[in-house]
């Protein structure tokens, strides 16, 4: 039986759809009269826990009179109420923020990640992520680390799979360095993101020691790319899970530290040379 809050792709919508009935002015009442319901049905759908069909959808948006037809286009898309991915499996081994993140990267239509002490985990092998997850405080058991490594892989996914999304990553040189599983593991972690890097749909850039500072302290993060800006998201790893930033004042904020890492980054090629030439360093 699914679980009964709402996943984050069924929050978004609520939460986009409070937004617009602010920004026209109306009240949950007043929305609720228009389309001929009770206010409970309103607070339902805009707290993510009550579905609403797409043609409902348009109704309440133009009472709201929004013009933005590709908007309501991508909206009206993540309607229909919850629906079962292969990241459910995992609901009930694993934080719900980790289950989270795998909603976000299906949906999303390109993907970025900036990381100043780690590889981006879509792009870790197995024996790196396993040795990563040997130092998660509080220690995980054994069949806990297993599942965090099925589900790491499976993610993965959205990179290597049938279909895969376009995935920028911009790594700073520490995180190359770092070694982490020993020698053996970090030199195959390298030599398999310089292999990836070749794909068509990935893209990797190293900020070497060389540039000095750069922007956004070092903070890591991942920009999903939604199918209209407005639905981008900014996920945020930190101690205590996962965080989700998506107000316009956050997401400009995150797209002006892309941009600028981007411009401090070197070229795909030389990374890639750089790359190699610390494996073959180790």
């Amino acid at each position: 039986m699914p679980p009964a809050g709402p996943t984050l792709r069924q929050w978004r919508l609520g939460h986009e759809l409070r937004k617009l009935r602010q920004q026209a002015g109306m009240s949950a009442t007043g929305a609720a009269a228009q389309l001929g319901v009770n206010t409970a049905n309103i607070s339902m759908i805009e707290s993510g826990r009550g579905a609403i069909s797409a043609e409902r959808l348009r109704t309440l948006v133009g009472v709201y009179a929004c013009a933005d037809e590709d908007l309501v286009d991508a909206l009206a898309a993540m309607t229909g109420g919850r629906t079962r991915g292969w990241w459910d499996e995992y609901r009930e081994h694993l934080p719900a923020a980790l289950i989270d993140v795998a909603e976000l990267e299906h949906h999303a239509m390109q993907l970025c990640a900036v990381l100043g002490m780690h590889i981006p985990a879509l792009l870790q092998t197995p024996d790196h992520a396993r040795a990563l997850f040997a130092q998660v405080v509080p220690p995980l058991r054994a069949y806990e680390v297993e599942h965090r490594l099925a589900f790491r892989i499976r993610r993965q996914g959205v990179v290597y799979g049938s279909d895969p999304k376009p995935y920028r990553a911009i790594i700073h040189e520490a995180a190359l360095r770092m070694g982490f599983g020993g020698p053996d593991i970090a030199r195959a972690q390298l030599r398999h993101i310089a292999e990836v890097s070749t794909q068509e749909n990935i893209s990797v850039r190293v900020i070497p020691f060389s540039k000095g500072t750069f922007p956004g302290n070092g903070q890591p993060f991942d920009y999903a790319h939604g199918a209209v800006r407005q639905l981008d998201t900014v996920q945020l790893d930190v101690h205590h899970g996962c965080e989700f930033l998506d107000s316009e004042a956050q997401l400009g904020k995150y797209r002006t530290i892309l941009e600028r890492m981007e411009d401090c980054a070197l070229g795909t090629e030389e990374s890639r040379d750089f790359i190699n030439h610390i494996a073959e360093s180790i």
